[in-house]
Protein backbone atom coordinates (compact mmCIF):
# COMPACT_ATOMS: atom_id res chain seq x y z
CA UNK A 1 0.00 0.00 0.00
CA UNK A 2 0.74 3.15 -0.65
CA UNK A 3 1.83 6.24 1.97
CA UNK A 4 -0.10 8.90 2.09
CA UNK A 5 1.71 12.17 1.38
CA UNK A 6 0.54 15.82 1.16
CA UNK A 7 0.07 16.96 -2.88
CA UNK A 8 -0.36 20.33 -4.02
CA UNK A 9 -2.43 21.39 -6.81
CA UNK A 10 -4.17 24.00 -8.77
CA UNK A 11 -5.72 25.07 -11.68
CA UNK A 12 -3.84 26.17 -14.91
CA UNK A 13 -3.54 29.41 -13.82
CA UNK A 14 -2.71 29.30 -10.26
CA UNK A 15 -5.44 31.52 -8.50
CA UNK A 16 -6.56 28.19 -7.22
CA UNK A 17 -4.61 26.20 -4.65
CA UNK A 18 -4.38 23.75 -2.31
CA UNK A 19 -3.42 20.78 -0.90
CA UNK A 20 -4.50 16.96 -0.17
CA UNK A 21 -3.35 14.21 1.59
CA UNK A 22 -3.82 11.30 0.04
CA UNK A 23 -1.77 8.18 -1.26
CA UNK A 24 -2.95 8.04 -4.74
CA UNK A 25 -3.85 4.30 -4.56
CA UNK A 26 -6.95 4.46 -5.51
CA UNK A 27 -7.66 6.89 -8.73
CA UNK A 28 -10.38 6.34 -11.12
CA UNK A 29 -11.37 7.36 -14.41
CA UNK A 30 -14.82 7.73 -15.19
CA UNK A 31 -16.62 7.45 -18.18
CA UNK A 32 -19.71 9.61 -17.74
CA UNK A 33 -20.13 12.28 -20.25
CA UNK A 34 -18.58 15.08 -17.92
CA UNK A 35 -15.73 12.82 -16.83
CA UNK A 36 -14.69 11.90 -20.03
CA UNK A 37 -14.83 15.28 -21.69
CA UNK A 38 -12.33 16.49 -19.28
CA UNK A 39 -10.38 13.59 -18.84
CA UNK A 40 -10.63 13.18 -14.96
CA UNK A 41 -8.44 11.16 -12.50
CA UNK A 42 -10.29 11.34 -9.51
CA UNK A 43 -8.72 10.09 -6.09
CA UNK A 44 -11.55 10.84 -3.16
CA UNK A 45 -10.63 11.95 0.16
CA UNK A 46 -12.45 13.51 3.32
CA UNK A 47 -12.96 16.78 4.59
CA UNK A 48 -10.33 17.03 6.72
CA UNK A 49 -7.44 15.73 4.07
CA UNK A 50 -8.48 18.73 1.76
CA UNK A 51 -7.28 22.72 2.58
CA UNK A 52 -8.20 25.19 -0.08
CA UNK A 53 -4.64 27.42 -0.03
CA UNK A 54 -6.22 30.23 -2.05
CA UNK A 55 -9.30 30.64 -4.59
CA UNK A 56 -13.08 30.51 -2.89
CA UNK A 57 -13.84 33.65 -4.54
CA UNK A 58 -11.93 32.83 -7.70
CA UNK A 59 -14.12 29.69 -8.43
CA UNK A 60 -17.87 28.79 -9.93
CA UNK A 61 -19.73 25.81 -9.74
CA UNK A 62 -21.32 23.76 -11.97
CA UNK A 63 -24.21 21.22 -11.32
CA UNK A 64 -25.47 18.46 -13.43
CA UNK A 65 -27.29 14.79 -13.59
CA UNK A 66 -29.04 14.78 -9.80
CA UNK A 67 -27.09 17.89 -8.61
CA UNK A 68 -25.27 16.50 -5.55
CA UNK A 69 -22.14 16.98 -6.67
CA UNK A 70 -20.39 20.67 -6.57
CA UNK A 71 -17.90 21.09 -9.47
CA UNK A 72 -15.59 23.83 -8.52
CA UNK A 73 -13.58 25.57 -11.50
CA UNK A 74 -11.69 28.60 -12.05
CA UNK A 75 -13.45 31.96 -13.14
CA UNK A 76 -10.69 32.54 -14.99
CA UNK A 77 -8.89 29.52 -16.51
CA UNK A 78 -11.51 27.11 -16.30
CA UNK A 79 -9.75 24.08 -15.09
CA UNK A 80 -11.61 21.92 -12.71
CA UNK A 81 -9.21 20.83 -10.35
CA UNK A 82 -11.57 19.66 -7.60
CA UNK A 83 -15.07 18.92 -6.34
CA UNK A 84 -16.95 18.28 -3.16
CA UNK A 85 -19.70 16.50 -2.59
CA UNK A 86 -21.28 14.17 0.46
CA UNK A 87 -20.57 10.80 0.69
CA UNK A 88 -23.17 7.66 0.97
CA UNK A 89 -22.32 8.04 4.70
CA UNK A 90 -23.35 11.60 4.79
CA UNK A 91 -19.65 13.03 5.43
CA UNK A 92 -18.29 15.98 3.16
CA UNK A 93 -15.63 14.34 0.63
CA UNK A 94 -13.51 15.83 -2.24
CA UNK A 95 -12.86 14.30 -5.87
CA UNK A 96 -9.17 15.51 -6.69
CA UNK A 97 -8.46 15.57 -10.00
CA UNK A 98 -5.00 13.58 -9.80
CA UNK A 99 -3.64 15.44 -13.25
CA UNK A 100 -3.76 19.04 -11.30
CA UNK A 101 -1.17 17.95 -8.86
CA UNK A 102 2.33 19.08 -8.97
CA UNK A 103 4.73 16.05 -9.36
CA UNK A 104 2.37 13.55 -10.37
CA UNK A 105 2.72 11.52 -13.53
CA UNK A 106 -0.56 10.01 -14.41
CA UNK A 107 1.24 7.13 -16.56
CA UNK A 108 2.30 6.26 -12.88
CA UNK A 109 -1.12 5.59 -11.46
CA UNK A 110 -3.26 2.93 -10.74
CA UNK A 111 -6.55 3.83 -12.46
CA UNK A 112 -9.44 1.78 -12.09
CA UNK A 113 -12.20 2.18 -14.70
CA UNK A 114 -15.54 3.19 -13.70
CA UNK A 115 -18.58 3.36 -15.80
CA UNK A 116 -20.79 6.30 -14.69
CA UNK A 117 -22.64 6.01 -18.23
CA UNK A 118 -24.72 3.48 -16.32
CA UNK A 119 -25.46 5.63 -13.67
Amino acid sequence: MAEAKTHHGSCHCGNVKYEVTTDLAKVMECNCSHCSRKGFLLTFVPAEQFKLLAGEDATTTYHFHKRHIDHMFCKTCGVQSYARAKSPDGKETYAVNARCLEGVEPSTLTITPVNGRAF
